[in-house]
Formats: C-alpha cells, structure tokens, sequence
C-alpha cells in the first residue's frame, strides 16, 4: 500500500499526491516537487520525508508555520487520517485502504485477443458528453441525444445527495439499466494497489439479485491501465479473435467497460454486458457510459471520504483529547502529556503545581477529559477570588435561610460535580478556616450545606493546582499538613515557558492564526525580527502572557504580519547599563544601533517617517526605540 495525500482545500483540491521513498517538498518556489501559487507559503515551506519507514512532515523555518490536526509543528510523524495545512491549502494522510475487501470474482488471463478486436475503444477525454463543443459536430440531432443529456442530468441529481459509497454504487447501475440495454452490471474499485480490484457491487436486471458473477480480469484490468473505455459485439462468433472460456461459458453476446478516474486517480471500473442475441452497443451508448462513470467516479470518490472521515472523527477526538489543548513538541510538554495518560486512568488526587500562567487548568482538563469521568461535569473553583463564607457556600452549598439573602435552597459545586470532577485552583490561597472542612469533604467523600443538619454523599475526584510552595507554607503554618498529604498523592511540576523556549514559535503561531480569525483580521504570520524577540524574552507571565501579547499584536498591528513594533515595550530591548571593562555583546549591539538611528535621522533631515523608510521599518516602531534608547534629546541638538 502507498501512502498519499488528499488535497482537500486550496489550489490543487482534488488533487492525490503518491508519496515515495524520496523526499517531497511544498511552497511556492517551482523547484518543489509540490508547487503551490499561495502569498502565504514560503519558498520552501515544509517537507514529507520517509525515515526508515516512517514518514515525517517537517516545517522548512516558514513564516507561516505548518499544521498537523490544526496545531503548528517543527516535525511529526504522521499517522493515517491526519490532517496537515499549509497556507489555505489542506491535505489529509492516508497510510491504509478504508474500503473492506472483499472477494472479487475475476476470471483468469486468456481474453489478450479480445482488447485488440473490440468494435470500439474510447479515452474518456473524448466522450462527446465530456465536450459540449463535440456534440452538434459529432452527434446528429435528434430524440436520443436529447433523451442521453436528460439522463445524465438525471444521475449527476440522483447521486449528488447519496453519502453512503455503497448505496451510490447500487444507485448508479439501476440508473444505468434505465438508459443502456445491459443484462448485468458490476462496479469494481481498487484500493492502493490499482492492480488489484478489493471490492465490488453486482446487480442483474431481471431478478435484481446482487450476487457477485465473473467478469474477464484481462477486460477490467486494461481498462483501467490504460484508461480507455471498450465496447465489443457479437464476442461469441466474431471471426477476428478467439473468445475466453469464461465469456464461452457465460454465454455473454455484447460488453462494455469504462474506467472510473478522478483528477488522474484510477478507481476501478463499471462493466455490463448482455447474453440477448440481437441486443447491439453502440457509440452513443458508448459515449454514454463513459459520461456516466466521469459522474459517478467524483461522486463516489466524495462518498467514499465522508465514510472515511465520519469513522475518523471519534479517532481524532480522542487524540485532541490525550493531547488537548498544549501546543508544543518540547521534551518537557511531552513529559507533561505522558503523566496526563497515566493519571486519566486512575481517581487518584493530583496535585499541579507551576507558575501562573502555565497551563495547570488545561492539564486538570486533560486529566478529566480522558477519565472515565469525562462525560460528567468538570467544576473548577478558583480559591483565591472568594473569602471564607462564600467560598464555604460555593463549595458546599447552604439551606433556605441558612444566613441573610439565603432565600432558596443552594447546591454546591462539589455536589453539582456529583460523578465528576472538581478543580481547586490556588489551593494555596485557600483561608485555614476552610482547610479543615475541604479536608473532611476529601477524606469522607461527604459534605454538609452551611444550615445543614445531615451529610451528603458525593462521588467526586479531586485535583487541585498551586502556584505556591506549599512545602514552605507548611513551615509557616498557613498550610495544613494532613490537607497537604490528602492533596499530594500524586504531583506534577509545569515548566515555565522560559524552560521550554523550543516551544515558542510554535505557540506563538497558534495564537496569531486564533485571534486572527476571531479579530477578522488577515494576520498571515510572524517577522523574522518579531520572532527572535519572542525566543529572547523571559516571559515571567509564561503562555498566558505570551497570548496576551499576541492577541494585543493582532488587534492594534497595522500590517499581514506581526512585526515588533506591535508587541509591548517589555520585550523591546532597551538602554543597557554601561560596564567598566571588556565591552559587552549588548552595549555593543545597542551602540551601532544608536549610530544607525541617528545617522539615518540626520540623513532624513530630522523627519522620522523618512528615516524609518530608510532603514526599513514602520515609523511607530522607530520611534519607539527611539524612546527606548532615550534618543529623543540627542536627535534635537
């Protein structure tokens, strides 16, 4: 089997592209193997590459990044049915055959005679019903031309709404025995070897049985090697070739043969054939076929995918899920994603410690949602937004009149979460009043309403994440022991983003093709010079920060692409203090940049727009290095 992509959006829709031992590259530049007219792929925009039988697709350091199953990769290897975009260009991997095979009865070799004798051949490039302008010049007017284009109006109707491979195939041949004199009808597809044919539908007109008949292996499999379509008559008694034993044996007086091919992709056939002694093909029916296979052949091919793709759906859910939503390939994100898998398949308490903004609720999500709990609710709670009586409430619930403004009974979020899962946020913050109730609710499995007078049983799993260090609050007292050995049967640390900054373009491209569409806003990508100011900063506010900033970039930049003016003055790089000594990298860089900005502003005559042209960037972004370096006094001596 060959593996091969399906171009599914884009200029090459519909396009199948054979993937072999050799690399394929994708982009603009013709040089590719794959070249693409779109302004949003690079040159050389990424690459398939085949590694000891794997095959990988790796991002070629493009602008606009490259995704697989809509995250932003550097390299992976792909699995069958993943998705990968480029541009507005869309292709799907296919590694295996989703049509069932089945047994297909062929008979053997032995009709060689039979192609070279045939009344009429026909490439499908010269079906006259392909070629409007052919019809008047090739075909006398008349009823039955009339009656054929009717027809085919007919099928391309009938078969455009039937989403079931199986039902169109049946559906084709009971339309092909209203307008073709054929006794018996077969579709045969292939699969990834075009020489062997793994599936096929049989209809015979008179019993409308759907039992499977021999049909010539030599007939059917030229056909489709050399796409021309056969049509033959009086193939018991024809004096040119000596008949098969097989078409003896069937008594069969007339056949026909066409190929079903899309965009250059061979699927099978559609044979039918007739034993009625004075029953005669023609051209026109000829012509006709071919039309109707051209039809059948896009339609099918639509249907066979909706099939494969609605099988496919439950299949990538449940990768989304393991994986979720963390984007990067980093060594440490991969750690994170093998403790999520394990934890999921247990009810034990996990604890999620990392600096804010590092992803701890989408991890508490992942967990959840690869639980045996996903279908119940996930209830999170943030401890540090509600003081004690309220959070007491929120948790746990209160009775009708239990305090002033109770005027109806209340469930809690741990009861709400019955089944579920409940996520405590900033444990850390939580008010030591408070520890000791949580703690029995964790030890019990049972709640009590404030105004309660009787305890409730909750099924509940708990998680609960910190920023804090919750071994040092302990030594201060603001963290209960007994809460802390309950919470922390199993941990996990996030890293900060800052350990982890092979990840950063990737993030940074997600975040700019999300916004974007929110914003409706044509953001195509990231600058070079924008990039390397994303690697080089510390991000104290880890991936939240770094979205915020995107979203900010997006929103007020002014061009197709992020460039580091849009981004906050934080990752700018600003005066550096003077050392005494050796001269520093960044006093040096800092140096020359000053030289140039003042000598391209005196240059300009003291016009920063025409200065900012000169040396290539946005005037908002010259003057604020300007402002950054303090050049602003200097520039007016």
């Amino acid at each position: 089997m060959q593996p091969r992509l399906i171009t599914i959006t884009g200029p090459m829709k519909g396009t199948v592209i054979q993937l072999s031992d050799e690399q394929l590259s994708i982009g603009r530049d013709p040089s590719n193997q794959v070249t693409i007219n779109d302004p949003l792929l690079s040159r050389k925009h990424c690459a398939i590459r085949n590694s000891g039988g794997e095959i990988r697709v790796a991002d070629l350091e493009s602008l606009n990044g490259t995704f697989v199953n809509g995250f932003p990769t550097h390299e992976k290897k792909l699995e069958h049915g993943d998705r990968i975009k480029v541009g507005v260009s869309q292709f799907i991997f296919l590694l295996e055959d989703d049509v069932n095979v089945t047994d297909v009865p062929l008979t053997d070799a032995g009709e060689e005679q039979f192609i070279t004798a045939v009344t009429v051949k026909l490439d499908q490039d010269d079906s006259v019903y392909m070629r409007p302008e052919k019809i008047v010049a090739t075909l006398p007017p008349g009823a039955r031309v009339a009656r054929d284009l009717a027809a085919l109006l007919k099928i391309s109707t009938a078969i455009s709404g039937i989403r079931k491979a199986e039902d169109l195939e049946a559906r084709v041949l009971e339309m092909i025995f209203e307008v073709i004199p054929v006794e018996r009808g077969a579709i045969l597809l292939v699969g990834h070897n075009p020489d062997e044919f793994v599936s096929g539908t049989y209809r015979d007109r008179e019993s409308d049985a759907s039992q499977p008949f021999a049909i010539s292996r030599t007939i059917a499999r030229q056909v489709l090697r050399d796409g021309v379509a056969v049509m033959g008559n009086d193939v018991q008694t024809g004096q040119s070739f000596r008949p098969s034993e097989s078409i003896v044996a069937s008594q069969i007086r007339s056949l026909l043969c066409v190929p079903l091919m899309v965009f250059q992709s061979k699927l099978g056939v559609i044979y039918g054939d007739t034993t009625h002694p004075g029953a005669q093909f023609d051209e026109h029916h000829l012509h006709l076929l071919t039309a109707i296979a051209s039809l059948a052949a896009v339609a099918l091919e639509h249907a066979r995918y909706v099939e494969w793709l609605e099988g496919e759906n439950q299949r990538l859910q449940e990768e989304i899920n393991i994986e979720h939503d963390m984007v990067g390939e980093s060594n440490r994100i991969r750690d994170v994603l093998v403790f999520t898998k394990k934890v999921a398949a247990v009810d034990s308490t996990v604890m999620i410690y990392g600096e804010s903004g590092t992803g701890k609720e989408l991890v508490a999500r992942a967990i959840h949602r690869n639980s045996r709990r996903a279908n119940r609710p996930f209830v999170a709670i943030n401890c540090a937004e509600l003081d004690e009586n309220l959070l007491k409430s929120d948790l746990f619930g209160h009775e009708r009149g239990s305090f002033t403004g109770a005027t109806a009974m209340k469930k809690g979020k741990m009861e709400i979460a019955e089944g579920g899962t409940v996520f405590l946020d900033e444990i850390g913050e939580l008010a030591s009043p408070l520890q000791a109730k949580l703690l029995r609710a964790i030890q019990e499995r049972e709640i009590e309403r404030v105004g309660g007078t009787h305890p409730i049983k909750v099924d509940i799993r708990i998680l609960a994440a910190t920023n804090r260090d919750l071994i040092e609050a302990r030594k201060e007292g603001s963290f209960r022991d007994d809460l802390f050995f309950r919470l922390n049967v199993v941990s996990i640390t996030l890293p900060p983003l800052r350990e982890r900054r092979e990840d950063i373009p990737l993030l940074a491209t997600y975040f700019v093709q999300k916004y974007s569409r929110e914003a409706n806003r044509p953001v195509v990508g990231i600058s070079p010079e924008a990039h390397f100011l994303l690697k080089q900063y510390d991000w104290p506010g880890n991936v939240r920060e770094l979205e915020n900033a995107l979203e900010r970039a997006v929103v007020l930049g002014s061009s197709d692409h992020i460039r580091p003016e849009d981004l906050p003055e934080a990752l700018v790089e600003r005066k550096q203090p003077s050392h005494v000594g050796v001269i520093k990298y960044h006093d040096a860089v800092n140096s020359m940049k000053r030289e140039i900005i003042i000598k391209a502003v005196d240059q300009a005559g003291g016009n920063f727009t025409e200065a900012a042209k000169l040396l290539d960037l946005h005037p908002n972004y010259l003057h604020r290095l300007i402002r950054n370096m303090d050049l602003r006094d200097q520039l007016k001596k």
